[in-house]
């Protein structure tokens, strides 16, 4: 309990400590494809060891749904060397923590520790490619504790339906048509032999990259590197999918009965391009223009001014392959529905035809620069960015140099990508209801 504290204490420091400035990086390859990145930072003694691996939902055929996550899970299940139920307790006797998640596109391990321990989180993630033990009774177990979490997070949870009856409106040949929990018949009906298959065709080092970010000696590192994860072999290159669905050209209206919840509420969404795209970057500022703080345009009209919302949000769920841009509200009082739809379509309109202001503008990049700083105020944070700029984005150096196309994006460019996107004719339209009894 002491380790972990002071753990808990030194990042704390670190995370008030670093400031806005160039993250300093090496990367390189092992012979057997994986791919390694090193950040050094001394400012306090901790040390994340981090493995993402290219492979998510999307990788996932139909009737086999739920893979990626549910191995999310398998995999602290135990190794050849680490005994099925140790996992937790090795990391948190080291004074570590540690944790994982999956999404459409990719699935991410790591483990903080006081610096001197190092060693063992190399030597745990290693193991965790090249020994994993997946048996029948680790399937098992782990079925239950995914159904579990379905019925916490999905079933019995107030709008827990909303991501999968928006994805799979909006997509119908893509995998992101099924969210990343999958279904529960897929995962009973699947056998042991096809999760193995599953393993060992993604979880390799050439599909996956490790970071190393905090304090330790870079050579000492490397020599572990060397040592504990060149030894496991690759295996075929990983082709990941690459499906185009057709563009939406009439809107799709749809509706869905919630058990959980009282208040109805409303969905629009579009589907967007990928998240390494410009218009995505300049998506996500429209969001912020929309509904980011009380002062923003949908908050302060339908909520503060009209008091037609309890609430409303916008957002680009952006994604490697595609996105979907979403603006959900729920009504207050006698508002209906369509009222809000009718509210939301106006100023979406006023975006795809009048130019924001200089200060809006001013606004938005002060506000991007304080999220870029602060999504690198820890070394965790630091090795999260590297990993995914890496993977998804085939660059590194996006962790210093992002934010510098979020200040290009200018004020015309706003307004042109949501004429583009942001139509009627694009869109999902989800009525998101309670269920009455009779229903």
């Amino acid at each position: 309990m002491r380790k972990t504290f002071f753990l808990s204490f030194l990042t704390l420091l670190l995370s008030l400590g670093t400031f806005a400035q160039k993250v300093s990086f090496e990367e390189y390859n092992l012979s057997n494809g994986l791919h390694v990145i090193l950040h050094q930072d001394n400012i306090a003694p901790v040390v994340t060891t981090s493995v993402m691996y290219h492979v998510g939902s999307k990788n996932e055929v139909v009737g086999r749904t739920g893979f990626a996550h549910f191995f999310e899970h398998l995999l602290f299940e135990g190794t050849k060397n680490i005994k099925r139920g140790d996992w937790f307790k090795i990391v948190s006797s080291n004074g570590g923590t540690n944790n994982a998640n999956t999404t459409q596109d990719r699935t991410y391990y790591y483990e903080v520790f006081p610096s001197n321990n190092l060693k063992l989180g190399l030597w745990m993630e290693s193991e965790r490619m090249m020994h994993p033990i997946i048996n029948q009774i680790g399937v098992d177990t782990q079925n239950e504790v995914v159904k579990e979490e379905k019925r916490l997070r999905v079933d019995n949870a107030p709008y827990g339906q909303w991501n999968a009856q928006i994805f799979k409106n909006l997509f119908k040949k893509h995998p992101y048509h099924w969210v990343t929990i999958g279904a529960m018949a897929d995962l009973d009906a699947a056998t042991l032999k096809e999760f193995r298959a599953f393993n060992k065709k993604y979880y390799l080092p050439n599909n996956a990259v490790l970071v190393v970010s905090g304090d330790f000696k870079i050579a000492p590192a490397k020599k572990l590197i060397k040592e504990y994860f060149e030894p496991i072999p690759a295996g075929p290159k990983v082709i990941q999918p690459s499906i185009k669905e057709e563009p939406i050209t009439k809107e799709i209206k749809t509706t869905f009965y919630d058990p959980n919840i009282q208040i109805p509420a409303i969905f629009t969404a579009y589907r967007t391009p990928a998240m390494t795209t410009r218009d995505a970057r300049v998506l996500d500022m429209i969001s912020d223009i929309l509904s980011g703080g009380k002062s923003s345009r949908l908050y302060k009209k339908l909520v503060n001014d009209k008091k037609k919302a309890l609430q409303v949000v916008a957002f680009n769920y952006s994604l490697e392959d595609y996105g979907a841009y979403i603006i959900l509200a729920l009504p207050l009082g006698k508002t209906s529905l369509d009222d809000l739809v009718k509210e939301i379509n106006d100023e979406v309109v006023k975006l795809q035809t009048n130019l924001i202001s200089e200060r809006e503008l001013q606004k938005l990049r002060n506000k991007f620069e304080n999220n870029f700083v602060n999504s690198n105020a820890s070394v965790e944070g630091i090795a999260r960015s590297l990993a995914k700029y890496y993977l998804l984005y085939g660059d590194t150096n996006l962790i210093n140099t992002e934010i510098n196309i979020y200040n290009s994006i200018t004020r015309e460019e706003i307004r042109a990508v949501a004429k583009k996107y942001l139509n009627p004719n694009q869109r999902l339209v989800l009525y998101y209801l309670p269920k009455k009894d009779k229903e």
